[in-house]
């Protein structure tokens, strides 16, 4: 087996968590995929050197962590727009049913882009990327108890702020 076969048989099992934490990251989809691209590109590069890990899904999470610090560090000094597009629906959608679950997403998103940095990366790594409390502490490099109590904050704010917002568009 090549090893550009065994690096893709490792590593394509956890892009689905890499563009989820990607997205949890950046707030636009075309710079999440372009930061699971680099991700994937660091991590080919590392392989090649001789480098594989024992475990892939946390090391390429550390990975695009990383990358994504250094994307918001790097944005920060520079003004970015971005243009949202609509995507064209094929016939046969139930337009309503997918609007109402892109509002419902978009809730979300927006409860989560306001938590605190820290506690945001600590939900998504535990509850959307499936790492343990042990595997998120080392990953940011705090102790297991402090990320706990991260995600327990971050949960309990991310209900209330989904529950304000479900109230604010029902008063108007």
């Amino acid at each position: 087996m090549t090893a550009a076969e065994e690096f893709l048989r490792a590593t394509l099992a956890a892009s689905d968590l890499v563009f989820n934490l990607a997205r949890r990251l950046v707030p636009d989809r075309a710079d999440a995929e372009d930061l699971v691209q680099e991700t994937y590109l660091r991590a080919w590069q590392a392989w090649t050197a001789g480098r594989p890990p024992r475990r892939v899904e946390p090391w390429l999470a550390t990975i695009c962590l990383n990358l994504g610090r250094d994307r918001a560090r790097r944005a920060a000094t520079r003004l970015e727009v971005t243009i949202d597009t609509l995507a064209d629906h094929p016939d046969g959608t139930d337009v309503a049913a997918e609007a109402i679950q892109r509002v419902q997403r978009a809730q979300v998103e927006r409860a989560l882009w306001a938590l605190p940095e820290h506690q945001r990366l600590a939900v998504t790594l535990m509850d959307l990327g499936g790492f343990t409390a042990a595997e998120v502490a080392r990953m940011l490099g705090h102790p297991r108890g402090t990320v706990l109590a991260w995600v327990h904050r971050g949960r309990k704010a991310l209900a209330r702020a989904v529950r304000e917002q479900e109230g604010d568009r029902r008063e108007s």
